[in-house]
C-alpha cells in the first residue's frame, strides 16, 4: 500500500533525524505538537489566566498592555476585515486580557476574561472574533520575521512614535515571559526572542539632580501646599512624609497611627520612627478584584509581612502630631483620607503640588522639570541623606531600595561623595599618630 509505505518512510526519516517520539501516540513529537498547536492569541490568554491571581494590579495592567500591543502584529499576513486599531486595542486591553473574578459552577472563585463574564459591545465582539480567527499558530508566531514585527510594535506608541525606553523594555520582558511559558506548556522548544538579534534600548534610570529640589526649596513647596486652605493643611504632612522619610505615595496613603512611634511632646528635639508595613498604590479599579481604585499590598519588593522602620526627624514628628490633632484619623486608623474616607487620589495631591510650584518657582524654573511631580520630594529626601554622609546601605534600607538600585538611580550624587571619601582617606594616611610601621 503506497500510503502505508509513505507513512513508514516518514517515521523512519524522523527516527534517523533524531526526533523524539511520543510514547503514547507513537508519532514524532513535532507532529503531535502540530496537531495540538494553539494560536498566539489562545496562548496569550492562557498566560494571562495563569499569572493573574498571583500578581499586583499594576502588573496585571502591564501584562494586558504588552499583550494588546504585540498580538495585532502576530496575525496571518493579508487577513481581511481587520478592525480599526482603536477598536482592536480596546477589545484586547479591556475585554480579552483584563480578567474579572466570577464564581464557577462548583462555587469556586476563578478569574476569566471579561468578555466571557460580560456581553461586549458589537464592535468589541467582532474585533475579538477577528483576532481569534486570524492569530498565528504558535509555531508560526515564533518565526523570526513575525517576532520582529511584534518587537517593532512594542517599540512604538499608539500614535506611531517611538515608545519610551522603559516601556519597550517592560513589554519585551512580558513577551519573553509569555514565550517561556510556551516552552513550559510544550508549545515551543526554544524561546524565539533569543534567536532574534534585537536588543531593547538602553535605559537611564538615573535621577537628573538638576531638577530635584534642595532642602530650602523642598520646605518652601511643602509650606506652599499648606497655604492652600483646608485641603493643603490636610496634605502638608503627606508631602512631609515623602520628603523627610522618603516614603512612596502608596506607603503614605497606608500610614496608620499604629505605625508611628513619636516622642513625648515635651521632647520636641527628639527623633521618632515610622514602621512601614503596607502600601496602597493607586491603580484603575478594573485591575483589582474588589473594584477599588487602589490595592492593599506589602512593601515594594518585600515579603508580604515585611516591615521597614524609618527614623523621622523632629520636623516630621511635629507635622504628624499636628496633623492628628487637627484632622483626626480614619475609622481604620489611617492618617490621610479623602472626604469620603477613601484613599487620597493622586489627582488631588498632584493639583496641590502644581499650585505650590506656581507659587514658589520663577517663570523660568516653571518651564523646566524642576520639582515637576510630587515624587521629586522623595528623590529630594534620599538625596539629602546621601549628601549628609549617611552610608549608602543605610540610605537604601530607609528608602526601601536594594543597594544596586540605589547606585543605579542615584549614581551622580553618590559619585559626588567620592571626593569627600578621598579626603577622609588622605587625612587618615597623614595621621601622625599612626606608628604601626
Amino acid at each position: 500500500m503506497p500510503q502505508a509505505d509513505g507513512r513508514r518512510a516518514q517515521l523512519i526519516a524522523a527516527l534517523q533525524n533524531g526526533e523524539q517520539f511520543d510514547t503514547e501516540q507513537g508519532v514524532p513529537v513535532s507532529e503531535l505538537r502540530a496537531l495540538n498547536t494553539v494560536t498566539w492569541y489562545q496562548h496569550a490568554l492562557a498566560y494571562t489566566v495563569m499569572k493573574w491571581p498571583h500578581i499586583a494590579a499594576k502588573h496585571r495592567a502591564s501584562i494586558a498592555d504588552a499583550l494588546s500591543t504585540a498580538s495585532p502584529a502576530l496575525v496571518r499576513p493579508g487577513a481581511t476585515g481587520r478592525p480599526a486599531p482603536s477598536a482592536l486595542r480596546t477589545a484586547l486591553y479591556a475585554w480579552a486580557f483584563r480578567l474579572v473574578l466570577v464564581t464557577d459552577k462548583n462555587g469556586a472563585s476563578v478569574h476569566v476574561p471579561r468578555a466571557e463574564a460580560e456581553e461586549p459591545p458589537t464592535e468589541i465582539a467582532r474585533a475579538l472574533a477577528w483576532i481569534a480567527e486570524n492569530s498565528l499558530p504558535m509555531t508560526e508566531a515564533a518565526r523570526p520575521a513575525n517576532i520582529r514585527r511584534a518587537l517593532d510594535a512594542i517599540s512604538r506608541r499608539l500614535d506611531g512614535n517611538a515608545a519610551a525606553e522603559n516601556t519597550t523594555r517592560r513589554k519585551r520582558m512580558i513577551l519573553n515571559n509569555a514565550f517561556e511559558y510556551a516552552i513550559e506548556c510544550e508549545q515551543l522548544d526554544v524561546n524565539p526572542l533569543k534567536r532574534v538579534d534585537w536588543r531593547p534600548p538602553d535605559t537611564d534610570e538615573e535621577v537628573d539632580f538638576r531638577f530635584v529640589p534642595g532642602p530650602k526649596l523642598a520646605k518652601a513647596l511643602i509650606q506652599a501646599v499648606r497655604d492652600q486652605g483646608t485641603r493643603g493643611e490636610h496634605l502638608e504632612a503627606f508631602f512631609g512624609c515623602m520628603y523627610y522619610a522618603a516614603m512612596r505615595p502608596g506607603e503614605v496613603a497606608a500610614l496608620k497611627d499604629t505605625d508611628l512611634s513619636l516622642p513625648d511632646e515635651e521632647h520636641a528635639d527628639e527623633w521618632g520612627e515610622v514602621i512601614l508595613a503596607e502600601s496602597r498604590p493607586e491603580v484603575a479599579s478594573g485591575w483589582t478584584d474588589d473594584g477599588l481604585p487602589y490595592e492593599r499590598r506589602g512593601l515594594k519588593r518585600r515579603a508580604r509581612k515585611a516591615t521597614r522602620p524609618v527614623p523621622i526627624p523632629p520636623e516630621l514628628v511635629w507635622m504628624l502630631r499636628e496633623h492628628i490633632r487637627r484632622h483626626g484619623l480614619a475609622s481604620d486608623g489611617r492618617l490621610f483620607r479623602a472626604v469620603r474616607g477613601g484613599r487620597v487620589r493622586s489627582t488631588e495631591y498632584c493639583e496641590l503640588w502644581q499650585t505650590a510650584r506656581e507659587t514658589v518657582l520663577s517663570p523660568e524654573e516653571l518651564a523646566t522639570p524642576l520639582a515637576d511631580v510630587p515624587y521629586k520630594a522623595r528623590h529630594a529626601g534620599i538625596s539629602l541623606w546621601i549628601q549628609a554622609g549617611v552610608e549608602p546601605p543605610e540610605v537604601a534600607r530607609r528608602a526601601g531600595h536594594s543597594l544596586a538600585v540605589l547606585y543605579r538611580v542615584y549614581a551622580k550624587i553618590l559619585n559626588g561623595r567620592q571626593g569627600h571619601a578621598n579626603r577622609l582617606i588622605a587625612e587618615a594616611l597623614r595621621d601622625p599618630g599612626d606608628d604601626s610601621s
